[in-house]
């Protein structure tokens, strides 16, 4: 999509994300977009994006470890049902010949004495029962030390059993990428180590409040939500006087709320950039969401907070950007509505894809509402969706596609909102007009 934009000459004011639209939107506002699509780009190597939203080890050790116990205790029930299975063979073959039946009858006499026999029972099952018990105790005992090193707040009253659990999703491999992807563009071929995420998120600021109104550089809005709070921050990064006026209440009642839920990117925040990003990356209930500190001079005075997405954040991006001064929107999303019978695609399995329905489900209905409400509050607002993606929210080492038979790549994806970009936005409303257009880039 950006890519497409960049070519058609289309010039983006704003910026403004959510969700993995948020880690876009920070390259797009430094003139980095690039980086999403080049051939060293974030999205390039098949490899980095694998390596996103996967299954904790230290999980997968725990469930494997207690698979494999269980197997061990229905081993010998497994070995007796074999034998059960050969005795209706035993009896057949005797109907055919002497000699099969001799021999189906040794086979059935062999297994049961197998499944029954000081071996199986008092060595190999307790031996593999024992070795599955192992593999599940380190794999706890990874867990345990590694909510130890986060050092849960002393609030919080879970039993030390689910602390230690924590979620089945890593979804800080995603931060990685997003930040290591950005420090790679303003680094270049210096080797320089990269710093933390407080003084990466501040050399992003500057760069980006030094050179506002440059071509290529974007004002930014990004949007996570404050699960203590329960209420959305709004993180920016604009131009003046549009930073004076968005920082400003509606009305006086609208104050207390609007200092408790901005986060000034261009002033004090300035460290909380990748902070935005990490939330906006946090999947809510599979990943563990991102504890940001605030200043101590700051409205939440020092507080730890934790930040998630949401999936029906589009209204509020809407909201945001209309708040901004924005007077056209291109909102673009990978999900999108059937619209026609015979489209239905086979219920997955895997728990990852499960819960990727239900998120699509939710984005979808909820973009559909955010535009429903707020598209009047624009001079226009443009959609970019595709008409079909068999990709869900952690497909990112592809999949199939049911109504093509094959397998579908993340790259492929990106070359299909390319021509989506081109086909639904640009031959139309930019081809047919003849000239650029100004507006914001909302992504979800």
């Amino acid at each position: 999509m950006l890519r497409a934009l960049h070519e058609a000459g289309v010039r983006i004011d704003v910026v403004a994300g959510r969700g993995m639209g948020a880690a876009s939107s920070i390259f797009a506002a430094v003139d980095a977009s690039s980086r999403l699509w080049d051939e060293q780009g974030l999205w390039a190597d098949p490899a980095s994006p694998r390596r996103l939203y996967r299954w904790r080890r230290a999980w997968f050790a725990v469930l494997a470890g207690l698979a494999v116990g269980a197997a061990a205790l229905l081993l010998p029930l497994l070995a007796l049902l074999t034998a059960g299975a050969l005795y209706p063979l035993a009896l057949v073959a005797g109907l055919v010949s002497d000699a099969a039946h001799a021999t189906t009858a040794a086979a059935y006499g062999s297994v049961a004495g197998f499944a029954l026999s000081p071996f199986m029972l008092a060595s190999l099952v307790p031996r593999v029962a024992a070795l599955g018990a192992i593999v599940a105790s380190a794999g706890l005992l990874a867990l345990g030390l590694e909510a130890w090193r986060e050092r849960p707040r002393p609030r919080a009253a879970d039993p030390a059993w689910w602390r230690a659990l924590g979620p089945p999703v890593d979804g800080r491999a995603a931060l990685r990428w997003a930040a290591g992807g950005f420090w790679q563009f303003i680094k270049g071929a210096a080797a320089i180590a990269e710093p933390p995420l407080p003084e990466l998120g501040r050399r992003y600021a500057e760069l980006l409040a030094e050179n506002l109104g440059t071509p290529g550089y974007r004002e930014l809005i990004l949007v996570a939500h404050d699960l203590d709070t329960r209420r959305d921050l709004v993180f920016s990064l604009l131009a003046e006087p549009f930073r004076r006026g968005f920082a400003t209440p509606v009305t006086r009642a609208d104050a207390s709320r609007r200092l408790a839920e901005l986060v000034d990117l261009a002033g004090g925040g300035a460290a909380h950039v990748f902070d935005a990003v990490a939330g906006a990356l946090a999947v809510p209930g599979v990943v563990a969401p991102h504890a940001v500190t605030f200043q101590s001079t700051s409205y939440w005075r020092g507080e730890t907070h934790r930040l998630a997405d949401r999936p029906g954040a589009a209204s509020r991006v809407l909201e945001e950007v209309a708040a901004a001064g924005v007077e056209q929107v291109i909102l673009v999303s990978a999900v999108h509505e059937l619209d026609a019978p015979h489209t239905l695609t086979p219920p997955r399995l895997e728990p990852r894809a499960r819960l990727g329905e239900a998120l699509e489900a939710a984005e979808a209905a909820a973009t559909r509402d955010a535009v429903a409400v707020h598209a009047g509050g624009f001079a226009a607002l443009f959609e970019v969706r595709p008409p079909h993606n068999p990709l869900g929210p952690f497909d990112l080492e592809g999949g199939h596609d049911p109504r093509s038979d094959r397998l579908f790549t993340v790259r492929e994806l990106m070359n299909r909102g390319y021509e989506d970009a081109y086909r639904e936005f640009i031959e139309p409303f930019v081809g047919a007009s003849g000239e650029s257009m100004r507006g914001v880039l909302t992504g979800t």
